[in-house]
């Protein structure tokens, strides 16, 4: 399996923007071949800062959600509105 914590900044003012989008994705991955968990936290410490985290089966289910329409559409507005960065672990 493969785990990925992804966290995002977002630009000042871009926070609704980017909830918004990475609950969407949440939404649409969930239902996914491959998806095992996916979830959006946002911090309570941290003013604009969320964690995306995502359980993927293999990396063919991981490449599958990447090129999928949803991901697509959603990474852009999660861009726009600020930055990730991404850690993965293999298990």
């Amino acid at each position: 399996m493969i785990r990925l914590n992804c966290f995002y900044q977002a630009k000042e003012n871009r926070l609704s923007d980017a909830l918004e989008a990475a609950k969407a994705l949440t939404a649409a991955s969930l239902k996914q071949d491959g998806c095992v968990s996916y979830d959006v936290f946002e911090s309570a410490t941290r003013p604009g800062v969320l964690l995306i985290c995502e359980t993927w089966r293999d990396e063919k289910a991981l490449a599958d959600h990447s090129a999928s329409a949803p991901f697509v559409k959603y990474l852009a507005v999660l861009n726009d509105a600020g930055t990730i960065k991404i850690e993965k672990f293999d298990f």
